[in-house]
């Protein structure tokens, strides 16, 4: 009953906040016009969240024909917007968490200079972020100062939330920045055998075999033994979510996903209820954690 009054709430204050824009002249975004002439509303999202923003679309239009949503194109204006925790926007409606992971290409230098390595928060914050306040275990290990930190310098980049999970700002990492979607730093990898970087599970997972990327390898970090193969290059998508669902690793970043809201009406407020009351059904199919 809660969790419904809760969604009540949050969409009668969108909708409210509506009817204020449209009262003051506010145009928040030009119709698109779909099949048979009907209103499309549009969504943005990052590429890790596409596929499950694709399948509610799909599965909604199965409730409502005669209603029709769609991925945004280009880098214009959306109805909807799926984007992490973030303070800047007054209106989100929460869906899903999603878990960051650091990463390098499988078989490459950067790999075998980690391989059986477990890094702790203190040795990742030191491995990813300009630090001088190295201690003297981790000044002699040559392999942090040769490997090369790849981040993304995207707004819709899990950096910031990799960054904050060590306490840092995205501005402190070492290495190089790359912009467009996440999905580019595994591309980045691919090409320097040095490189290191970090990704959210859906752009690190096979979401059809539910195991790493073949070109990808894991990080090692200090886990707790009976979590040691989920976290490994051996462990299933399945079973790294639920190891995150049923224990905290400070070590992993873990940020909530929600939906923000640029044009709010009746349909746009149907689906926003349908997603939680049906779409987070698919969260784990899609690489994202439930809500706790």
């Amino acid at each position: 009953m809660k969790k419904i009054a809760l969604t009540i709430a949050v969409l009668f204050s969108i909708s409210i906040s509506n009817i204020w824009a449209e009262g003051n002249g506010v145009n928040d975004v030009n119709e698109v016009k779909g099949t048979n002439n009907t209103t499309v509303r549009t969504i943005k999202a990052p590429r890790f969240a596409r596929p499950l923003v694709e399948k509610w679309i799909k599965e909604y239009a199965k409730t409502q024909p005669g209603v029709e949503f769609q991925i945004a194109k280009g880098q214009g204006n959306s109805d909807l917007n799926v984007v992490l925790d973030d303070k800047n926007f007054s209106q989100i409606v929460y869906f899903g968490e999603t878990a960051v992971l650091p990463i390098t290409a499988r078989s490459s230098e950067a790999a075998r200079l980690l391989e059986g390595k477990h890094l702790n928060n203190k040795k990742l914050k030191q491995l990813y972020f300009l630090n001088e306040d190295f201690d003297e275990e981790v000044k002699k290990n040559k392999a942090f100062e040769t490997i090369t930190v790849y981040s993304g310098s995207n707004a819709t980049s899990v950096a910031s939330s990799f960054a904050h999970n060590f306490g840092e700002e995205s501005s402190n990492f070492r290495g190089k920045r790359i912009s467009g979607d996440d999905l580019f730093l595994n591309t980045a990898l691919a090409k320097d055998p040095l490189g290191v970087s970090f990704n959210a599970l859906p752009n690190i997972f096979d979401l059809k075999s539910r195991h790493l990327k073949e070109d990808l390898s894991l990080v090692g970090l200090d886990v707790k033994k009976d979590l040691a193969n989920s976290f490994s290059d051996n462990g299933t998508l399945d079973e790294l979510l639920t190891a995150l669902e049923n224990s905290k690793e400070s070590e992993v970043a873990i940020e909530k996903v929600g939906i923000s809201v640029n044009n709010a009406d009746d349909e746009v407020n149907k689906f926003l209820e349908w997603v939680l009351a049906q779409g987070t059904k698919y969260n784990h199919e899609y690489g994202l954690l439930n809500l706790k």
